[in-house]
């Protein structure tokens, strides 16, 4: 009784309580019904925020790679002193608040940072140049693809070969 192309079963003599084992859908509706009312507790519950998450406000990326529109990770600390909000009060109305990145180095420390003037990893490619020479007979008769394979297969059966008198 294995399943069809269309994963139908075929010619089922269903036996042993079958009704079990056989899923129905007639409790779509009800589901439906309780989604509808966990969602509206839920939005009742969480009441001043957004029920998607935090308010973000709409950033555009620079470069090609991020050319897209994304939330940032918040409104900074700045933004939310002009609105007069505090950072732990914004989150808890609904707000995501995002403390800046700041460069608080110390001023010795910029002082001693140098910028390296040249690139850090040389790359040198380095060629042989051949002369100009004639193509010889045995060159010629030189096979770049099977000599490699047969060098492999002769190392590969060294003993074995030994064993049979160097066949």
């Amino acid at each position: 009784m294995a399943p069809s192309r269309n994963c139908m079963i075929l010619n089922p003599h269903f036996h042993k309580d079958w009704q079990k084992r056989v899923c129905t859908w007639f409790n779509q509706p009800a589901r439906k019904l309780s989604r509808r009312k966990a969602s509206q507790t839920k939005v009742r519950r969480i009441a001043p925020c957004p029920v998607a998450g935090p308010l973000r406000h709409i950033i555009r990326c620079p470069t090609i790679h991020y050319h897209k529109v994304h939330t940032s990770q918040g409104f900074s600390l700045k933004k939310l002193k002009v609105a007069d909000i505090n950072k732990r009060v914004a989150r808890t109305i609904g707000i995501a608040a995002s403390a800046p990145k700041k460069g608080d180095s110390i001023e010795e420390e910029l002082k001693m940072a140098t910028q390296l003037p040249g690139p850090v990893m040389t790359i040198k490619n380095v060629h042989k140049k051949e002369k100009a020479h004639m193509i010889t007979k045995d060159k010629k008769k030189f096979k770049a693809f099977t000599n490699p394979r047969m060098a492999r297969d002769d190392t590969r059966l060294f003993g074995i070969q030994e064993g049979k008198g160097g066949c």
